[in-house]
């Protein structure tokens, strides 16, 4: 039977342009004078409230200033670089704040929107003379046109960095810090003055874990509830809350339906043993029948099992080898086995330590492994904010910006919360943009929508689509099944995004295992997101949609459409054009393409708006004869991802955040007659604490197009031969199954 395999190395169909520069000077809203006068008695009162603060609140007698910009100058192209060198700031973070500002350029109306706010940090000599000359300050003309973009000028208040409120009695803390810098002096001052401090109150204390991610340190702390408001008194705290709690992972579903019958396992080993996968939970028992696929470890550190925990592993592990059981089928071999690391210890949800030590051991791990998946289906029971980013966030992002790793992680069960106060959105740390976040929806067959208690996004700019993907999670009419705890193992009815995540990544598992290297992990991703299986719910409910049905759906081709892998880099602030094969000749009727992108970024947790340091920005060029004047250096655009932006606020959409978007997907219908050499052309922007970059190192993407024509019956056919020293079909190592 003729299967028409997904074509690889699009890579060969990209090249390098040359753009004409754009843009131009731009009209401040306040002259220098203005600005200055506006800001002079701003700033003094900072600097007088920062002066009064202790010496010991003060390490090295550093302090921050905050510095709120002017909506007009949020673009990392107005950042004012040399007006906080000329003083003698250096940034050490940022948050989105909601302002009106006083006026804006060019006589329009002021209007309430969202800005930077930023966090610089000097000696407090330094904001003292700065405070002082500033009423006669004529610095250089650049820095004179930098001044117009600080809209505002004050100290940080310590209620200001209070979240949430906090227990009576001693209680665990979370404290955060800006660091400025992630060098172990630094973060050594940054300890050793807060230390210094809370002995200078004469306050009893103790320090728990510590990790340091970007320009934070994310500090456990025991220490008198009431003594909150001096803690975020000390210069360094950026945030302080009480210690969030693990989410219990208890099943969302408790079915009555029992299945009394035995099941039988595979008698095969994994279909690619060789591929490596770590799971993160509860455990496995040692004597469970899974063990011939499973390998159960002790993360570090770790207490005495529990035995809900262990029954949540055995059914994330189950999930991940198997999927959604059905007692009709038989099971199908595993893709993959499986490291399952216990990560879960005694006293569930009693220790209020436990969220910093479960966060320990999976770092370790992660730190000193290479996996090629992995997941995570826990996590602290705590909604995303939009102006901080957790610890949990925070370590992992950064891990996975430097692996060729994909991790699936549970968006939670909090989806009926409530709305108004944003407790039904997606659990921390599904907001890490280097991860696929899954959400669950209620069941595996037609007619599917979000589960209930699947919590929804959005998640944060950028990483606004949240969930990425949904799957089968399970619902009270249809549970989803995985094997029980016990050592002679039957079918076990439960539910949740906790086993939604790991059937994605069991997907994942599949095409690689089945086309072995020729797809990296940044591919895979990007084929999941690009077949996922659209429907009329929000994005979001459901994200991009639910995860797709089998293998084939992904890697097989239909013969009147092609889809072609694209896997390369490009290097900063350069353009690449990618070619999207089409025949020599025009197709008949209308031509569907879709097209999805995707990339890893390194991050900056202190700079929540702006927390990718990579972004794209792409260009649709339909038709290569098709010009508006003749001084046009390339074709026209036509709108391709315009649908990335419809979750956005306008404030968003007004500083470009789609662009640092790490996933772009969209589906657009066009006459055949309009496409002629169609292509997109990415720009690779770079940016690093909110303001420009000098990176020189390659952005690693992916991208899947795939197109379809029903004129065209044979149009695989006819690019597979048009293009056959280009692109070559990627063909698996084994057969493909029916079903997976």
């Amino acid at each position: 039977m003729k299967q028409n395999f997904l074509l690889g190395k699009g890579e060969r169909l990209t090249d390098s342009i040359v753009m004409p520069p754009s843009g131009g000077p731009k009209e401040p809203p306040y002259t220098f004078h203005e600005a200055r006068g506006r800001l002079t008695g701003r700033l003094s009162v900072a600097s007088k409230e920062i002066d009064t603060l202790p010496p010991q609140a003060c390490p090295n007698d550093l302090a921050v200033v905050s510095l709120t910009l002017n909506p007009e100058y949020i673009a990392k192209s107005y950042f004012p670089s040399e007006l906080l060198r000329e003083v003698g700031l250096t940034v050490v973070g940022s948050r989105p704040r909601r302002i009106t500002p006083a006026q804006r350029s060019r006589g329009r109306k002021a209007e309430e929107t969202v800005t930077t706010e930023l966090f610089a940090v000097a000696r407090r000599s330094t904001i003292s003379e700065w405070s002082v000359n500033f009423g006669n300050w004529m610095p250089a003309e650049r820095i004179q046109d930098e001044l117009a973009s600080i809209e505002d000028i004050a100290a940080p208040r310590p209620e200001s960095k209070i979240k949430g409120a906090v227990s009576d009695g001693m209680a665990v803390m979370e404290v955060v810090m800006h660091t400025q810098s992630q060098s172990a002096q630094h973060d050594g001052i940054v300890i050793g003055g807060l230390q210094e401090y809370l002995e200078y109150l004469g306050m009893a204390f103790e320090f728990g874990n510590q990790f340091a991610a970007g320009g934070l340190m994310f500090v456990e702390l025991d220490a008198p509830a009431d003594a909150i408001s001096d803690i975020a008194q000390f210069s360094l705290v950026r945030a302080v809350r009480e210690m969030p709690r693990l989410r219990m992972l208890r099943p969302t579903i408790r079915a009555s339906a029992v299945h009394p019958q035995p099941v039988t396992l595979p008698a095969e080993g994994a279909v690619d043993p060789n591929l490596k996968v770590a799971i993160f939970d509860g455990g496995v028992p040692d004597t469970h029948p899974v063990t011939s696929w499973v390998t159960p470890i002790d993360a570090p550190g770790v207490g005495a099992p529990v035995g809900d925990y262990l029954k949540h592993g055995v059914g994330v592990s189950s999930a991940f080898l198997f999927g959604h059981l059905n007692p009709k089928d038989p099971l199908p071999a595993p893709f993959a086995n499986v490291d399952h690391y216990r990560v879960l210890d005694d006293e569930p949800g009693l220790d209020p330590h436990e969220l910093y030590e479960v966060l320990s051991r999976i770092d370790s791990v992660l730190a000193k492994s290479s996996y090629q998946f992995v997941n995570i289906s826990l996590g602290p029971q705590l909604p995303i904010e939009d102006d901080d980013v957790h610890a949990w966030t925070a370590v992992l992002d950064d891990r996975l910006s430097e692996n060729d790793t994909l991790a699936t992680i549970a968006v939670g069960n909090d989806g009926e919360g409530d709305a108004t106060l944003g407790l039904n959105r997606v659990q921390v740390p599904a907001d890490c943009v280097n991860a696929l976040s899954i959400g669950a929806c209620d069941t595996p067959s037609s007619g599917w929508a979000r589960a209930p208690y699947s919590s929804v996004g959005p998640g944060r700019s950028p990483g606004l689509v949240k969930p990425d993907l949904v799957e089968f999670g399970g619902s009270t009419e249809r549970p989803f099944l995985v094997l029980s705890e016990g050592d002679t193992p039957s079918f076990d009815p439960t539910g949740g995004t906790s086993f939604a995540a790991p059937s994605v990544l069991r997907m994942g598992a599949g095409v690689r295992a089945h086309f072995g290297d020729s797809l990296n992990m940044l591919a895979i991703r990007t084929l999941l997101i690009h077949q996922a299986e659209t429907s009329d719910h929000s994005r979001l409910e459901i994200g991009w949609g639910r995860n797709a049905r089998d293998i084939s759906d992904i890697v097989l081709c239909d013969d009147d459409a092609v889809r072609i892998v694209y896997q390369g880099s490009i290097n900063p602030a350069k353009y690449m054009r990618v070619q999207v094969p089409m025949p020599n000749k025009t197709i008949r009727g209308f031509v569907t393409i879709k097209a999805t992108l995707c990339y890893k970024s390194h991050v900056d947790p202190h700079h929540p708006s702006n927390y990718t340091r990579a972004g794209l920005d792409v260009a649709f060029r339909p038709h290569d004869r098709k010009f508006k004047n003749a001084r046009q250096a390339h074709p026209n655009t036509k709108s391709f991802f315009g649908d990335q932006v419809k979750g956005m606020t306008e404030e968003e959409l007004r500083r470009d955040a789609a662009k640092w978007e790490n996933c772009l997907h969209a589906v657009r219908r066009f006459r055949g007659s309009s496409l002629s050499k169609p292509c997109f052309d990415i720009h690779y922007n770079a940016r690093t604490e909110s303001g420009k970059s000098s990176s020189t190192k390659p952005l690693d993407y992916a991208m899947a197009i795939t197109i379809q024509a029903n004129h065209a019956v044979d149009l695989y056919d006819q690019i597979v031969r048009e293009y056959a020293t280009v692109l070559e079909p990627i063909r698996p190592t084994i057969e493909i199954p029916v079903r997976v």
